[in-house]
C-alpha cells in the first residue's frame, strides 16, 4: 500500500465477538490466589524482561515503582543463526534460532539473584509478571514439551524456538499477503496491507511446509510470552497482545479455514487446532506461581502471575505513556513504536491495531524497525579498524563512544552521505524483509566516524517516515517517548529530536520492560485498580528532554528529502535490485544448508 486510507471506524474501543474465551480485566482465572492482606510490609513485585540475547529480572517497590534490585542472565545458546548448536549443522540464510531451556533458566538464576541484590524478604513479593520479544514462537506437546527436548528430534531446526528475527518464512508471507489481498480479506487493513514473515501464521506454514512430521507432531504454535507464563503456573492462556499483532485475531476470530486451506490445504486446521486457546486480557492474572517455579524462583507459591505481554507493549505504563498520541518507540537492537488511540483507522505498513492490545479501553496500534541498535553494532564488529579500535581504547571509551564524539563535532551533511536502515529488512511501513541496507555518498575520503553517523540518521529518518505515516493516516502523534537501551546515547537522542523536529521525552528507567512487566504485576496481583492508576504511581519520565534545534532540523529535511527518494526508489518496487540479490544469496546457499535440515 503507498497511499493514505481513510479511517474504517472511529470512536471508543468495543469488545470483541467471541468464538474464543476472553477473560477481562476484573476477572480470575480459576485457581488464582488473591494477593495478601495489607500487613503494613512494604510489598514488591517481579518484572522479567526476556530479550534477544538476555533475560533480566527487576525488584520493584509496589508503592512508587522503586527498582531495588536487578540482575541478568546471557542466554546460554544465544542466537542459533549459522548453525545448530546440537549438531554443528549450518543453518540456511535467514533463520535464528532459540533453545527454550535458556528462558527457564533466567527464572532459575536471575529472579533469585535479583531479590538477594535487592536485600528484601521475598515472602513480601505479591506478583510477578513478564514480557517477550515478538514474535518468537515455540512448538509444543499437549502439556507444554518443547518439540526439541523430545527425544530425537534435538537434532531437528524446526524443533526449536523461531526467534523473532527469523525472516526465512518471506515466501510464506508473500504469499498470504497475496491471497488476502485478492480476497479481500477484512483482517489485512488491520496490519497496514501486509503480513510480516515474522509473524505466527508465515513461521507456522514454513513449519508445515518443511517438517510436516514436526508439525503433525506439535499440539500448540506458543508465542514465548505464553510458554513462560505457562511454565510459572501449569496454565496455558494466550495474551491479547500477542493475539491481535502476531496471530492475526481481530473481532473475535483468526483468519477462516477456506482461507488457510487455500494457502494450503493441509493447513486449513492451523487456527483451529494449533493455535486458537484461551485469551486473557493484559494485567489480568494468568495463574498462580506453582510449586516448581516457587522452588526455581524462591519465592512464594501461589503469588499472581500476570498474563504475558510483549517487551515494548509493556513498556508504555512504565513511560506513564497511557493517554492517546504518546507514541513510546523502545529502542534496542530493534525498535518498536506503539501508539494508543481512541480512533479505529487504517495505517499503511504498520503492524496492526488491536483492541486493548496495549491498554484496555483504546485501540493499540504497532510500527517497527526490524534493525537499529543491530545495525551500529553489525558496523562497529565488522567495519572498523584496528586504529579506530586503538585510539578508543586509550581513551577508556567503547568504540560506540569513540565515534559518536568523532561524529557529533561536525555538521549535519558535512559526511554527505545518507543510508537506509534496512540491514534486517523494513518492518514498518514497507513490510519488506527482502530489502537490505545501503550507504550513498562514500568516497575514499569517507572516514569510519562519518559512516557511524550516517547509519545512526538512518534510523532516525526511518522512525520520522513511521511518525509521518501514523499522522498522515488520522492517528496523530501528540508526543514522542523514548526508551531502551539507546537512551543512553545523547547525541542519538538529540538527532531524534532534530530529524523529528519534535521534542523528545525519555523514560525515568534504564530497564523500561521490566519495570512494565513488573507494574502489569502489582495490578494482576490486586494492589492497583487499573493500568493507568499503576503508572502513574510506578511509572516515570523525563518529558521534553531533548528538544530540537531549528537550524539542526532544517537541514535534515534536506537529507530526509534524499532518504525519502531512495526509500521509494528501492523499496516501492521501481528497481528491485535488493530482492534480487537476496534471492541469488539464497539459491547459492540455500541448498547444501537445506540438505542437512532435510536429513
Amino acid at each position: 500500500m503507498t497511499g493514505h486510507t481513510t479511517p474504517i471506524q472511529q470512536g471508543t474501543a468495543s469488545s470483541p465477538e467471541k468464538n474464543e474465551e476472553v477473560l477481562p480485566l476484573s476477572d480470575s482465572i480459576p485457581g488464582v490466589s488473591t494477593p495478601p492482606a495489607d500487613d503494613g510490609r512494604p510489598a514488591y513485585v517481579i518484572g522479567v524482561d526476556y530479550g534477544t540475547l538476555s533475560g533480566r529480572a527487576v525488584v520493584v517497590r509496589v508503592s512508587d515503582g522503586a527498582e531495588l534490585g536487578a540482575s541478568t542472565l546471557e542466554y546460554p545458546h544465544a542466537v542459533m543463526d549459522t548453525v545448530l548448536a546440537a549438531t554443528g549443522e549450518q543453518l540456511p540464510p535467514e533463520w535464528a534460532l532459540q533453545v527454550p531451556s535458556d528462558y527457564v533458566d533466567v527464572l532459575r538464576t536471575a529472579v533469585p539473584a535479583a531479590v538477594r541484590d535487592a536485600g528484601i524478604d521475598p515472602q513480601d513479593v505479591i506478583g510477578i509478571a513478564t514480557d517477550f520479544t515478538a514474535c518468537t514462537m515455540v512448538p509444543t506437546l499437549a502439556d507444554g514439551t518443547p518439540l526439541n527436548e523430545v527425544p530425537g528430534y534435538e537434532d531437528r531446526p524446526h524443533a526449536y524456538v523461531k526467534l523473532w528475527k527469523h525472516h526465512a518464512a518471506q515466501g510464506q508471507a508473500n504469499r498470504i499477503n497475496d491471497l488476502a489481498a485478492e480476497r479481500g480479506e477484512a483482517w489485512l487493513p488491520r496490519y497496514g496491507g501486509l503480513i510480516s514473515s515474522e509473524w505466527e501464521f508465515a513461521k507456522g506454514l514454513q513449519l508445515l511446509e518443511e517438517d510436516r512430521e514436526l508439525y503433525d507432531l506439535m499440539d500448540h504454535w506458543v508465542e514465548a510470552a505464553d510458554w513462560i507464563v505457562w511454565q510459572l503456573t501449569g496454565e496455558y492462556v494466550r495474551n491479547a497482545c500477542t493475539a491481535g499483532y502476531k496471530g492475526i485475531y481481530q473481532d473475535g476470530t483468526y483468519p477462516s479455514e477456506e482461507f488457510l486451506a487455500a494457502l494450503n490445504p493441509d493447513f486449513a486446521g492451523f487456527a483451529r487446532d494449533k493455535v486458537e486457546h484461551t485469551i486473557g486480557a493484559l494485567a489480568s492474572k494468568a495463574g498462580s506461581l506453582s510449586e516448581e517455579a516457587a522452588g526455581w524462583t524462591g519465592l512464594p507459591a501461589g503469588i499472581a502471575v500476570a498474563v504475558g505481554n510483549v517487551d515494548a507493549h509493556v513498556t508504555a505504563p512504565a513511560a506513564q505513556a497511557t493517554d492517546p498520541g504518546q507514541m513510546v518507540a523502545i529502542m534496542g537492537t530493534s525498535t518498536c513504536h506503539v501508539l494508543n488511540s481512541d480512533r479505529l483507522s487504517e495505517v499503511p505498513g504498520m503492524c496492526g491495531v488491536v483492541d486493548g492490545g496495549i491498554v484496555e479501553g483504546f485501540y493499540g496500534y504497532e510500527a517497527g524497525q526490524s534493525g537499529v541498535g543491530d545495525i551500529f553494532a553489525w558496523f562497529v564488529a565488522n567495519q572498523v579498524p584496528g586504529e579506530i579500535r586503538d585510539a578508543a581504547a586509550a581513551q577508556g571509551l567503547s568504540v560506540h563512544e569513540y565515534l559518536t564524539e568523532q561524529a557529533q563535532a561536525e555538521p549535519v551533511g558535512a559526511h554527505g552521505l545518507v543510508a537506509l536502515d534496512w540491514h534486517s529488512g523494513n518492518r514498518s511501513v514497507l513490510v519488506d524483509h527482502e530489502l537490505s541496507g545501503t550507504i550513498v555518498g562514500l568516497t575514499l575520503a569517507t572516514r569510519p566516524h562519518e559512516i557511524y553517523r550516517a547509519l545512526l540518521e538512518s534510523t532516525a529518518f526511518g522512525t520520522r517516515k513511521i511518525v509521518e505515516t501514523f499522522n498522515a493516516a488520522g492517528v496523530p502523534v501528540t508526543e514522542f517517548v523514548a526508551a531502551g537501551g539507546l537512551i543512553r546515547n545523547p547525541f542519538l537522542m538529540q538527532v531524534y529530536a532534530d530529524v523529528l523536529n519534535m521534542p523528545i521525552s525519555v523514560i525515568g528507567s534504564s530497564q523500561g520492560p521490566a519495570l512494565g512487566s513488573a507494574i502489569h504485576a502489582a495490578v494482576a496481583a490486586g494492589a492497583y485498580e487499573d493500568i493507568h492508576a499503576a503508572a502513574a504511581a510506578m511509572g516515570r519520565l523525563q518529558r521534553a528532554a531533548y528538544t530540537p534545534d531549528a537550524d539542526r532540523a532544517a537541514a535534515y529535511d534536506a537529507l530526509y528529502r534524499e532518504y525519502t527518494e531512495l526509500h521509494d526508489y528501492f523499496g516501492r518496487g521501481t528497481n528491485d535490485v535488493m530482492h534480487r540479490l537476496k534471492a541469488l544469496r539464497r539459491s547459492v546457499r540455500t541448498a547444501p544448508a537445506q540438505q542437512a535440515v532435510s536429513a
